[in-house]
């Protein structure tokens, strides 16, 4: 019987939930989804998790707040002049709080997401924090092949 490594490739099914019990993703209705362990696909404490664990395992697991996603980090809301979202976007764009936000990284070859928190004169604050952190979260999980 085949055991989660570092670095496996696996075929599973997930449900993450936060705190609130609702699902953030949930593969168990669909096709079941591929990754390999240590790309990133997961959160490294959840990755810690399925470490050992056996093909056909199906198990739940409670993550603390913070163990998932991280702490919230103050330094993480930032304010944006709505002068240089206009020159990075859609010049007409108009903004809403809980609006999501997609930037470039410095290298221009990926993007991050913030959102919207607060809307000044000519500003706009941004949350730039993972929407779990600080949140505890729930992962269940079905191995259907371990490679």
């Amino acid at each position: 019987m085949n055991l989660v490594q570092a670095g496996s490739f696996l075929t599973l099914h997930y449900r993450l939930a936060g705190p609130d019990g609702q699902d953030v993703i949930n593969t168990f209705a669909d096709k079941p989804a591929t990754l390999s362990l240590g790309n990133g696909e997961l959160a490294p404490a959840i990755e810690a998790r399925l470490i050992g664990l056996a093909e056909g395992t199906r198990t739940q697991f409670e993550l603390a707040p913070g163990e998932a996603f991280g702490e919230r980090n103050a330094e993480l809301l930032q304010r944006v002049k709505l002068e240089l979202l206009r020159q990075l976007g859609d010049p007409d764009e108009q903004y809403q709080v809980g609006d999501v936000v997609q930037f470039p990284t410095p290298d221009g070859q990926g993007q991050y997401a913030g959102v919207v928190r607060e809307i000044g004169e000519d500003w706009l604050l941004f949350d730039f924090n993972h929407p779990l952190a600080g949140q505890a979260v729930s992962f269940e999980v079905q191995l259907i092949g371990v490679l």
